[in-house]
């Protein structure tokens, strides 16, 4: 993980001081936990074939951020809790790896992390996660995201990801409004589905 350009922003947040700061290799082995760990959510919910222990290896860690995936995180009071990875291929930006400990849910944490990447995107935003993740589903949606075909999704995660057969017979991709007013001519899924 790189760290040259380290961006630090601090913020006061409920009386709390929040820190986003890109994640370098010295914090690679907390990324690699913190991933492991909200992970577990998806344990019984994707198919079971898709589902590893850990659910991310080391080497498959490292193999993506040597990919170019630049991972930044939430660090509230010293302690890295939330991690969202970015990715810029062939013209787009991917969102990848975007997890909070278990025990730092639902207080926002993804959405700040979202919203900071948002703004550091070069070009159109795209999402991949597994169709099964309602809760992830949703939570991209509510920021403005829209899940694209079938068809569409295929050809995407063929062209931007590395993804074996199997992820992409059983996830979705959903795109920012950037991507939409540039392929204007693709359906979109229908809401709910």
């Amino acid at each position: 993980m790189s760290g040259r350009s380290r961006r630090l922003i601090e913020m006061p947040r409920r009386g709390r001081v929040f820190m986003i700061r890109r994640c370098d290799h010295h914090h690679f082995e907390l990324v690699w936990a913190i991933i492991n760990d909200g992970a577990r959510a998806y344990k019984g919910v994707i198919p079971t074939d898709c589902w590893t222990e850990p659910y991310l290896s080391n080497k498959k860690l490292q193999d993506e951020v040597d990919e170019g995936v630049v991972f930044w995180g939430y660090e509230e009071t010293g302690t890295l809790v939330g991690v969202m990875g970015l990715q810029q291929v062939r013209g787009v930006t991917l969102i990848r790896h975007a997890y909070v400990r278990t025990s730092s849910q639902k207080r926002g944490i993804g959405t700040l992390l979202l919203s900071h990447l948002r703004e550091l995107a070069k070009g159109p935003v795209l999402i991949g996660t597994w169709a099964d993740a309602v809760w992830a589903i949703r939570f991209y949606q509510k920021h403005g995201f829209q899940i694209v075909s079938a068809q569409e999704k295929d050809r995407l995660l063929r062209q931007y990801w590395t993804v074996p057969e199997r992820q992409i017979e059983t996830s979705v991709v959903l795109a920012d409004p950037m991507w939409w007013e540039l392929n204007d001519n693709v359906i979109r899924k229908p809401d709910g589905c």
